[in-house]
Formats: C-alpha cells, sequence, structure tokens
C-alpha cells in the first residue's frame, strides 16, 4: 500500500488544470488505470479510491486544483452526448454499425479529442470498471460529489450537472420519436398497441412540460408536486411508446423478420431505458447511487458497442428463430411416422438415386472437357443444382438434404418440455427421423449404384471402350478411400448442408418479408406480362418452392466451387457427397471390370460410404439443431433430460430406430 500511496502521490503531483487537451485527458486516463491496479479484484479498487479520496480532502490547495481541472474538461468536453449517444449506433442499419465496429477493432483511439464517449471508451474500457464501480457506497459517491461540486449555478438556480443530464433526455427523447416516425416502424406498428394516444406525437410537449417544472421558474420555488405529475406523465408517455414500438416484432413473427429491423427495434429500446436512467439521476433525492448506476451501465454498454459477436447474436436471434420456422415447416415433410409413410420415403429415395446416376456421369463428361478449376468446378456446380432443382421439382428425395431441414422441425417440438410425457413424445420423433434418414439413405445408394454401373455397362458397349480409362478410375478409387482425408471432407460437405438450409431459411423469409408472392400476383406490370391467372399460379408456385430452389441452387454451387476457391489458397479441400460418391464408386468400379473386385482399393471406397453418410447426416443434424436449440431457448437441463431419454430408448429398443414398428 505504501507503493500505491507514493504511486499517487506522483500522479496527483501532475494535476495541471492549464494543460492541454491530450495532457489533461493522459493524466485522467492514468488515475483511472491506478485505480484499476493489477485488477485482482473490485474490492481493490475500493481501497485505491478510498486513499485518492483522503489524499485529495487532505490538501486544500489540491481540492482546488482537481475543481480548476474539472471545470476545464466540461467546458472543454461535452458530457451531454456521452450521456445520450454512448453505445448507441449513429446510424441505426445494422450493416454500417458492423463496419464501425470494425473500424474501432482495428484503429487505434487518441486522447486528443472533445468526444467524451471517445474519451470514455479508453479511460473506463471494460466490465472490471463496471464491478468496482457498483461498490461504491452512499458515503465514497457523497465525498467524490463534494470534490468536483462547482459552486457556480445556472441563472435559474439549479446546478450545470441537471441542465447536461436534462439536455441528455432531450436528445435521446428525440431520437425515439424519430425512430417511431420512420415509415419502417410506423407501418408496422399494431394500432391496438399506440391506440388513439399517439404516444409518439406527444412525447416531447411532456417533455417540455417536466423541464418547465423542473428548471424555467425562476425565483418561484418549485412545486413538487406539479413536478411528480409532470415526472409520471412523461414516463408513462415513454411506456407507450417502448410498447407501440414493441407491437412490430408481433409484425415481423407473422410477416418475415429482417435484421435492420430488429436493430432499429432494440435501438429504441434501449434508448428508452436510458432515459429511464438518466430521469433517475434527475429525480432522485441523492443522485449519488443513480448516477453510479448509470456509469456502470454505460461502461456495460460501451463493451457492448464494441463487440462485433454481440451485435450478430442479438440481432440474429430472431432471424434465427424464423429461419429454423421456415425451415420447420418444410422438414416436417422428410418425418415418417408409420410404415406406409416409410415405404413412401424409400421410393422416393429410389427416384432420387436414380436420377443423381445422371447427375454422377454428367460430372464425369464436364471433368472430361478438361477446363481450368474455377470454369470446370462452376459448371459442375451449375449441374448439380440443376439435377437437385429436378429431383426436387419431381418430387424425389435426396437424403442428405433432409437433415438440416428436420433439425428445426424437431427443435420445434421442444418448446414444452417440462413433463416427462413431452419429453417421450420428443424421443420417439428423433426415432421416426433417424428411420427417416436411414430409410432415405439407403433408397439412394442402393439405387444409384446399380444405375451407374448398369449405365457404364452400357456406354463401353455402345462406344467400345470403358467409361473411365484405368488411371481416371484408379484415382476416383483413390480419392474416395476411408484411408485418406475421406472423413473430414464428408464433415465439410454436413457443414455445405447446413449453410443450404440457412439459405434456403433466409431466401424465403426474405420473400415472405418483401411480399414477393403478393407483387408477382398483383403487379400491374407482371400481371400484364404473363395475365392474371398465371401470375396468381406463378406467385403460389415461387411461394411453394422458394426455399428449396435456395436450398438446392446454393448447395449445388458450393459443391462445385468450394473445391476450386479451396485450391486456390492452396487448402486442398474437397466435398464427399454421400449418393455422388456411392455413384463415382460403381462408375469406377464398372470401367475396371471384374478384377476391381480383387483391389484393397474398391473395398476401402467401398467402406468409407456408411462413414460419408453418417458424416452428411450427423453434421448438419448438428448445426442445424443447435440453432434450432438458440432459437427456442433451450436451457441446458432440458436438453441433458433429453440425452438421457434418447439413451435410454437406444438401450431399450434399438430397432426402433431403423425400421417401423
Amino acid at each position: 500500500m505504501a507503493a500505491a500511496s507514493r504511486d499517487l502521490q506522483g500522479l496527483l503531483a501532475g494535476l495541471d488544470p492549464t494543460a492541454d487537451v491530450a495532457q489533461r485527458h493522459i493524466w485522467l486516463i492514468d488515475i483511472f488505470d491506478w485505480l484499476r491496479g493489477d485488477r485482482a479484484s473490485p474490492q481493490a479498487a475500493i481501497g485505491r479510491v478510498q486513499l485518492l479520496l483522503d489524499a485529495i480532502e487532505a490538501r486544500p490547495e489540491l481540492r482546488e486544483r482537481l475543481r480548476a481541472w474539472w471545470r476545464a474538461f466540461t467546458q472543454t468536453v461535452d458530457l451531454t452526448t456521452l450521456l445520450a449517444d454512448y453505445g448507441f449506433a449513429p446510424r441505426t442499419a445494422f450493416a454500417s454499425e458492423l463496419s464501425e465496429r470494425l473500424r474501432r477493432k482495428i484503429l487505434p483511439g487518441t486522447p486528443e479529442t472533445t468526444d467524451a464517449s471517445d474519451l470514455f471508451r479508453m479511460v473506463l474500457p471494460g466490465v472490471f470498471d463496471a464491478g468496482w464501480i457498483a461498490l461504491l457506497d452512499e458515503t465514497q459517491l457523497g465525498r467524490i460529489g463534494a470534490l468536483l461540486a462547482d459552486a457556480a449555478l445556472d441563472e435559474d438556480g439549479a446546478p450545470r450537472w441537471r441542465h447536461t443530464v436534462m439536455d441528455a433526455v432531450t436528445y435521446c427523447s428525440s431520437q425515439v420519436v424519430a425512430a417511431g416516425f420512420s415509415p419502417e416502424l410506423r407501418l408496422r406498428m399494431s394500432t391496438d398497441a399506440v391506440g388513439e394516444t399517439r404516444p409518439f406525437h406527444a412525447l416531447m410537449a411532456d417533455l417540455d412540460e417536466l423541464r418547465e417544472q423542473m428548471f424555467d421558474r425562476p425565483g418561484e420555488p418549485r412545486d413538487e408536486e406539479a413536478l411528480q405529475a409532470a415526472f409520471v406523465a412523461f414516463r408513462d408517455r415513454l411506456d407507450a411508446c417502448r410498447a407501440g414500438a414493441a407491437s412490430v416484432y408481433t409484425h415481423l413473427e407473422d410477416n418475415g423478420i429482417s435484421v435492420g429491423l430488429v436493430f432499429r427495434l432494440r435501438q429504441l429500446r434501449e434508448r428508452v431505458l436510458r432515459i429511464r436512467e438518466l430521469l433517475d439521476c434527475l429525480m432522485a433525492p441523492n443522485p449519488g447511487p443513480s448516477v453510479a448506476r448509470l456509469v456502470g451501465r454505460l461502461v456495460l454498454a460501451g463493451g457492448e458497442r464494441n463487440s462485433i459477436r454481440a451485435l450478430i447474436a442479438s440481432n440474429s436471434s430472431m432471424l434465427a428463430a424464423k429461419v429454423t420456422e421456415r425451415s420447420a415447416e418444410t422438414g416436417e415433410h422428410y418425418i415418417t411416422r408409420d410404415r406406409a409413410s416409410y415405404l413412401r420415403m424409400v421410393k422416393k429415395a429410389a427416384g432420387g438415386g436414380a436420377f443423381t446416376a445422371v447427375t454422377v456421369l454428367l460430372k464425369f463428361g464436364i471433368y472430361a472437357l478438361g477446363l481450368s478449376a474455377f470454369w470446370s468446378g462452376l459448371g459442375s456446380g451449375l449441374m448439380y443444382a440443376a439435377s437437385f432443382v429436378a429431383i426436387q421439382l419431381l418430387h424425389l428425395t435426396l437424403a442428405t438434404k433432409q437433415p438440416a431441414m428436420t433439425a428445426p422441425a424437431m427443435a420445434a417440438r421442444l418448446r414444452d418440455i417440462k413433463s416427462d410425457a413431452a419429453v417421450d413424445d420428443f424421443v420417439d420423433e428423433v426415432a421416426n427421423l433417424v428411420r427417416s434418414q436411414v430409410a432415405a439413405v439407403l433408397g439412394n445408394v442402393l439405387v444409384v449404384v446399380p444405375t451407374v454401373a448398369a449405365i457404364a455397362l452400357l456406354a463401353q458397349f455402345a462406344l467400345e471402350r470403358p467409361l473411365l480409362d484405368a488411371a481416371h478410375a484408379a484415382a476416383t478409387l483413390k480419392s474416395l478411400s476411408l484411408a485418406g482425408p475421406t472423413a473430414l471432407y464428408a464433415a465439410i460437405t454436413g457443414i455445405l448442408l447446413f449453410s443450404a438450409s440457412i439459405i434456403a431459411g433466409w431466401t424465403e423469409n426474405a420473400f415472405v418479408l418483401h411480399r414477393m408472392d403478393s407483387a408477382m400476383r398483383y403487379n400491374p406490370r407482371i400481371g400484364a406480362f404473363l395475365g392474371a391467372a398465371r401470375a396468381r399460379r406463378w406467385a403460389d408456385f415461387m411461394r411453394t418452392n422458394i426455399s428449396g430452389f435456395a436450398s438446392n441452387i446454393s448447395l449445388g454451387l458450393m459443391l462445385g466451387l468450394l473445391p476450386a476457391f479451396a485450391g486456390f489458397f492452396g487448402l486442398g479441400l474437397d466435398v464427399r457427397h454421400v449418393t455422388l460418391s456411392a455413384g463415382q464408386i460403381a462408375a469406377a468400379a464398372a470401367s475396371t471390370g471384374l478384377a476391381v473386385l480383387q483391389q484393397p482399393a474398391l473395398w476401402w471406397a467401398v467402406a468409407a460410404i456408411p462413414v460419408i453418410g453418417a458424416l452428411n447426416v450427423s453434421v448438419s443434424f448438428y448445426f442445424a439443431f443447435r440453432l434450432a436449440l438458440r432459437a427456442h431457448s433451450v436451457s441446458l437441463g432440458d436438453r441433458a433430460r433429453i440425452r438421457n431419454a434418447i439413451w435410454a430408448r437406444w438401450r431399450s429398443r434399438p430397432v426402433s430406430f431403423f425400421l417401423p414398428g
């Protein structure tokens, strides 16, 4: 403690109210660095606060220097902007805020500034500061206030800091009104929530009344009863504005989520809360604790304002819920619950396998053209996309497309999972889902293999040469070998499958949000071009299939282009899709002939097929299910109950995961 006292004496000796802006602010940063110490504990910082107060109060000339420094500081730096705007985005747009946070992450700040927000970020940069500020007791806060008290009053006799806080309330309120009047929010607010009071219209008038009762009566005693009435009226009006803005969420749930709108709504809500905190400072008989709470909140808001992860997480939660909800609607069609639906799934998967056989042969044809890596990947991606879309329109099934769609459908059943019966019902759905996946994978693989082999033999008979030459066939088998990086590539493909489902949900959400089906149905130009009846049919068709189109096209392009882009960066990554890989093995084996049965390379490749299928399915399902759990806010305790129930079902009735009862 003696060493800390010596350090403090040196810092206090450097207190110079006549120094330039940069030096005054550097001194302030140094003082708070000293208060934090080694950040061992907030209590240690409180002890240093006590030392600082004792040292200043013991020396009258130091108290006067500190007050002069404070006067120079408040005259140079506008604290109103700190109180009103710190922690908020300068523009209510997600993309611009993201770029602003990236800029602050990369570029250092400077203490040579009159921007109170920039300086505050350097003086109180972390959560630790909020911790020790919260521990300040009323006695310490009173001593701090007495040290910084300025005898100068404004013309109405009120301390200057009260005017600063009221100005901050005014700035925040104007921002709330501007957001409420913006067409993006105004047109989506519920008339029932807003009512006839039109809270955004009257908010500033109520604030003017509050200001008049607090300040604008020079020479007259303040009417405390009228002041409280004005405060209550403004507070109630503020709550009405907040309720009106919250009604926009209902519109978004029904009509699609916009990250930009969610960002605006969160900003508006946080500004309302800031106004309440500022009013607490103005109305409290002893403002010290309220000011300390406000400063602590500003520290936390600054941390959140600098966090890119917090920005993305806070503004993507509703979008995640909507994406998973859209996927859940589609995923329900992929879950079989009885023998009849199980057989229908097998038939659809068999059709998908047969169609994929054509896809495999077209892929070999594209590679035979000898194009560069990018153009070969683009051609393969477009071919995959066309093939997947055709499978969709023919109402067939590609097994690996299911998991990322079915996971949200499963998680949607976890909204009410508190009872044991609800857990048992969910485990039944898990068994139904696994059974459906097994049926789809087997249907795809068991049909694509003989179909590709038959086509390869027919091509060999017609062309009088194998579909693949010996070198190409051997390279194909080697590339698909379980002894190589096939498992890693299969897991990467699972991530691509999950990504395609996210793109599908996002696209359908945007389609609904921007009312594209209504535009296609009623837009005069589209109606004149297509005709009213055909425009309605196209609108219904796109509303039904837009999610599948987005998923299939994006997946096809990712499967084709990932190897090309990875190769450009020297990563050497590839994709392994279970149905396509099985077809490639069949083509290589048929081109080699019966001698291939004696080659270990064939059996290593065959052994990789179940691994590829398991990783394709499990990885895509895992990520989709985790996203859905987050969207539905399922607790860790409920997740543990679910895991235990699934393992219990596996031990007691393992066959139920593979065959219908």
